[in-house]
């Protein structure tokens, strides 16, 4: 469902109560669902139990600073992804890069309008939508391929793919032991929208197969007669995300 139009919670983490219920106010005007902590500790418990869309953190509050909080649900797995917008009477420049530095996706210096407010809100999930989260490593037979460093390497030795040969085996390793004929491949790597004809897949199955082969692991991508393509690993080897 698009950022804008479902209907996103917001978990607005703010000591001081008038300026909590003004933002409350606001985001409810706006379509959105906000919650309510007074402290990183309350914070915290509200995000274990069910989580946000995007965080409003004050940068001075009672207990741990709005700084080390955005800090530390950085290094958390459930909450390292969720946006935060900073709020902070500070307005050096250094304080800005600091915010900044802790993971914050916006700063905001006191007062404010909680229209701009509404509007940054609005801005930050539309970059998370263009700009999902990173996407994991994926493994399978000794290689290995980083979708964001846009690397493939097998026993740590680098492996040359051409652009469509790399969507080919980020495809087939996201996907192993499935079967995909020639037009699901077409719609999959070329897109719906392009006319490409059924033997291109062959040529760059060839092509992949080939640059497979300086490894020795050209045996993984295989093919089905009358079905299609797939990547077939060996029994021991478990393809799969990392975790990394």
């Amino acid at each position: 469902m698009d950022a804008m139009t479902e209907k996103n919670m917001v978990l607005v983490v703010e000591d001081e109560r008038p300026v909590r219920q003004m933002i409350c106010y606001a985001l409810s005007r706006a379509g959105m669902a906000p919650i309510q902590a007074g402290c990183s500790a309350e914070a915290q418990d509200i995000l274990a139990e069910r989580g946000a869309d995007l965080i409003v953190l004050d940068w001075m509050l009672p207990d741990l600073s709005g700084l080390e909080l955005a800090r530390a649900l950085r290094r958390q797995e459930p909450t390292k992804e969720i946006p935060i917008i900073m709020l902070t009477a500070k307005t050096d420049e250094e304080d800005t890069i600091r915010g900044l530095n802790a993971g914050c996706d916006d700063y905001m210096s006191k007062p404010f309008s909680p229209r701009e407010l509404v509007a940054r809100i609005h801005a930050v999930l539309r970059r998370r939508v263009a700009h999902p989260a990173r996407e994991q490593v994926l493994t399978c037979a000794g290689l290995r391929l980083d979708p964001v460093a846009y690397r493939v390497t097998h026993e740590e030795q680098p492996v040359a793919l051409g652009p469509t040969e790399y969507r080919l085996l980020k495809f087939f390793m996201s996907n192993p032991d499935r079967v995909y004929s020639r037009n699901q491949l077409l719609d999959s790597i070329w897109g719906y929208d392009v006319y490409v004809e059924d033997r291109t897949v062959d040529v760059h199955i060839r092509r992949l197969r080939k640059a497979l082969e300086q490894h020795g692991i050209d045996h993984l991508i295989q093919t089905v007669r009358g079905a299609g393509y797939r990547l077939s690993p060996p029994p021991s080897s478990s393809p799969g995300a990392s975790s990394e």
